[in-house]
């Protein structure tokens, strides 16, 4: 019928939430697919569950799914359950708030219904080719959760193999040790991994800030001196590839190799200005502000393009961070100074540039692999600023390779 004839009724707003929701093929089986018997059902539901209650404006799309999987995981209407974790996963809901309900629902459903929910969940991405990476709870690989006794304390995060050169991994400004999870993994059968949270970030404690640099070289310092394990090799990328070159510079015993990935060791004086709107941005706005900024920053378009559920899920992470403790990192790493005396660092060092990263751009890594006696520059062609997320292979071949050509990989 010709829809100019035809005004818009409850059933064609409700159709429009339902194929929204659940996706072109369901719709064209549940709807077209009617017959005498059930039309006047599938109308019912049209009108009243998916315009009445889901075209509602008190709750988003993506908290209504999750509620849903709640109560059907809750009911153990798994049919039902199956139909929106599908559509959940297959509309771009981040596996992290799944998990979160799931593992909320094993609370509150009791652990036999959540086995199931993950049970089916994990078919479901499976299915999609979407599995995420492996985390055996095996001896070694399993991750064990610390803290530092000395204050303020840091979360750390500690797994891998009992022989071969201790690994210690440096996040970005805004995110946390879970940045890491998948090289992590993938070092640990060969490698001990310590994996921290910048002072203010993910689990560690969040003093007052200001903070300044030399406070978080010195948090790194004493995190390696309590694992025992040294002289490490440090990966930092962005601000924790600043924290690196300071420790290399401070502290170089307690290296034996520096991988700086995405960073920088001076910015221009005009950046500057860009960083006073951004925290005064966050002070009157929370990370709400500039989280879009960030992520456009971190990750280019052709990537959050092809994996919106990656993308959301970093922009959630960031969402949750501290923002007086992300003012006071600002504050810090604003302040970076260090391409003059990159040429006291003795330390063996990898330089990896994304080759689309406006942040910290290859000029910058040229700078600072030119300053460092001996030091190596590594470009990934189609990496931003988050390059161990957006090239995870071509990210650990070439820290491999070059692990391997200073002596500090296993055989």
């Amino acid at each position: 019928m010709d829809t100019q004839n035809h005004p818009e009724d409850d059933f064609d707003r409700g159709l429009k939430n339902r194929r929204a929701v659940l996706g072109d093929a369901w719709i064209e089986r549940s709807t077209a697919g009617a017959t005498a018997f059930n039309a006047d059902f599938q109308s019912l539901i049209t009108r009243y569950a998916w315009h009445d209650i889901w075209g509602r404006p008190g709750l988003d799309h993506t908290t209504r799914r999750l509620l849903v999987l709640g109560m059907t995981m809750g009911l153990a209407r798994w049919e039902e359950f199956e139909l929106h974790c599908r559509a959940s996963i297959q509309g771009g809901v981040p596996l992290e708030m799944i998990k979160e309900t799931l593992m909320q629902g094993a609370i509150y459903c009791g652990v036999p219904a959540a086995n199931t929910a993950f049970k089916i969940t994990m078919d479901i991405l499976r299915a999609e080719g979407l599995l995420p990476p492996p985390a055996p709870l095996t001896p070694g690989v399993r991750a064990s959760h610390h803290h530092t006794f000395s204050q303020p304390q840091l979360h750390l995060a500690v797994q891998g193999a009992d022989a071969g050169e201790p690994i210690v991994l440096s996040h970005a400004l805004g995110l946390d040790l879970t940045m890491w999870d998948g090289l992590a993994a993938a070092l640990a059968p060969e490698h001990p991994v310590l994996r921290y949270d910048h002072r203010g970030h993910g689990g560690s404690a969040r003093p007052a800030g200001p903070y300044t640099l030399d406070q978080m070289i010195d948090d790194a310092a004493r995190a390696i001196r309590e694992w025992g394990r040294g002289p490490v090799v440090f990966i930092g990328l962005s601000m924790g590839g600043m924290v690196g070159q300071g420790l290399a510079i401070k502290h170089p015993e307690l290296l034996q190799g520096l991988v700086l990935a995405n960073t920088t060791s001076q910015y221009p004086e005009a950046a500057q200005p860009v960083w006073t709107q951004r925290i005064a941005a966050v002070e009157q706005g929370g990370l709400a502000a500039v989280a879009d900024g960030a992520i456009e920053r971190f990750l280019h378009a052709d990537f959050r393009a092809a994996h919106p559920g990656q993308v959301a899920a970093v922009k959630a992470q960031l969402l949750r961070s501290d923002a007086p403790s992300y003012v006071a990192c600002c504050e810090a790493i604003r302040a970076v100074d260090w391409l003059g005396r990159l040429p006291q660092v003795t330390t063996p060092t990898l330089v990896i540039a994304g080759a689309r990263d406006v942040g910290a751009t290859p000029a910058m890594a040229e700078a600072i692999a030119q300053a460092i006696p001996g030091a190596e520059l590594k470009i990934l062609a189609d990496a931003s600023h988050l390059s161990v997320m957006e090239q995870p292979a071509e990210f650990e071949a070439v820290l491999r390779q070059w692990l391997q050509q200073q002596g500090l990989a296993v055989g």
